[in-house]
């Protein structure tokens, strides 16, 4: 029988060609507004925990209450030690030490003067003096515009948008005036060694970024650092498992009641990142399974009226002594492999394009020229194992209800009413 099913689909592409087209538009728009759903959102949270949160991050008590401040006066003191100790414990997480500050920055003439000012947040980071995999987490061989990578002491990476509102350019020399962590003021040249472009704004426009090393000597911070950050050795997040480690870090500290014990918070811990996940989870899902019942019941029509429009042609069926429930079962029989046909192009159609769009993605920077929000300048879709079959269900299932809901009429033909029909 199946092989009749599959002769009469290809041969008669009247009552198999439109119905297929249709499922696999349906099932490719399905996959593809899945993942791009999904990497959307999911490009967000990645962003903000490779930036700023990391996947867990550690910080004394007191710094914790105050972060929005980066206050390094309340920095984590014994980096070193507390580091190690902790790529002991949790061997399946990276730890890197970061220390934030902010400062202003002055463009030197050459002759003494001053060609530019202006406020600078900058981000302290394990370049060179430190083996890490920072400069790649964050992307910065890619976001370099000119200039390179610092290679060593005295370098640094300044944001290419803020270096030509200075008027500076690769190779040109920059002061930084700031506080130290004891709050004194301190004075540091350096040579800008490349210009960045991260695509966020608020970066772009007054970010630096230097070596660790550079900036416990220039705010003495010898040994200290403001934040631990944590990443999983395959840098995706799980929550479970980010409050895992948290809760089995700080009970080891639960009864000290030093304002400088550090303390462990996870990524849905920090920056209101918890009700965010749970948004993002939501929204998605209500998003996915809005498009999922759109698209059943426009299949549903389908395979509905491709029924009622073979109604003479069951009555002929009956008519020659085909059995009812025979006629039913090959109208399910066909709705079935026309709808696993659909579904399995539509799904290859709607993965391919997942995957090209997880690779190139949607460039959205001249929409963020003004943007104050981390997200990501270029919008990517991510594939992800659902994706096979959640195209199945409206392009399988919901073909075979519209046919089995139609094939009823089937039991409601007499032949009587059939030759009085064949008449006219």
């Amino acid at each position: 029988m199946i092989k009749f099913i599959f002769k009469a689909i290809l041969r008669d592409k009247n009552r198999s060609l439109l119905p297929i087209i249709v499922i696999s538009i349906g099932v490719f728009l399905t996959i593809a507004l899945s993942g791009y759903i999904k990497g959307v959102f999911g490009d967000m949270i990645d962003q903000t925990a490779r930036f700023n949160t990391g996947h867990v991050k550690i910080m004394s008590k007191a710094y914790a209450e105050n972060k929005d401040q980066i206050p390094n006066d309340l920095a984590l003191m014994d980096a070193r030690e507390l580091t190690t100790s902790l790529k002991t414990d949790f061997p399946t997480f990276t730890w890197v030490n970061r220390i934030r500050f902010g400062g202003l920055l002055d463009a030197t003439d050459g002759n003494g003067g001053s060609k530019g000012q202006g406020p600078a947040a900058g981000m302290a980071i394990e370049i060179y003096s430190e083996p890490s995999q920072e400069v790649e987490r964050l992307n910065i061989p890619n976001a370099i515009v000119t200039g390179a990578v610092p290679s060593k002491s005295g370098e640094a990476l300044i944001g290419h948008e803020f270096a030509n509102k200075l008027g500076v350019k690769v190779g040109d020399e920059i002061t930084y005036m700031g506080t130290t962590m004891n709050g004194a003021m301190t004075f540091e040249s350096l040579t800008i060694s490349g210009t960045v472009r991260f695509g966020i704004s608020a970066m772009d426009k007054g970010m630096i970024i230097i070596d660790i090393a550079d900036v416990r000597k220039m705010l003495d911070m010898q040994d200290a650092t403001g934040e631990i950050l944590g990443y999983s050795k395959d840098e995706l997040y799980f929550d479970e498992v980010a409050r895992k480690v948290s809760n089995t870090f700080n009970a080891k500290y639960i009864d000290n009641t030093d304002e400088y014990a550090p303390i462990m918070l996870p990524l849905s811990a920090q920056n209101s990142m918890g009700s965010y996940l749970e948004m993002v989870d939501s929204f998605s899902s209500l998003f996915i399974i809005i498009f999922i019942v759109i698209m059943s019941i426009v299949l549903w029509n389908t395979g509905l009226i491709g029924g009622l429009r073979r109604y003479q042609e069951f009555g002929i069926r009956i008519a020659l002594g085909e059995e009812k429930g025979h006629i039913y079962k090959t109208l399910i029989y066909e709705a079935i492999a026309i709808g696993t046909i659909g579904s399995v192009s539509g799904t290859i159609l709607g993965v391919l394009l997942t995957l090209f769009m997880q690779k190139h993605g949607i460039d959205i920077s001249g929409m963020m020229e003004n943007a104050t929000m981390m997200m990501p300048s270029v919008m990517k879709s991510k594939f992800t194992p659902e994706l096979l079959y959640i195209g199945f269900i409206p392009g399988l299932f919901a073909m075979v209800i519209g046919n089995m809901l139609s094939g009823i009429g089937i039991y409601k033909r007499e032949t009587a009413t059939l030759f009085k029909e064949l008449e006219i």
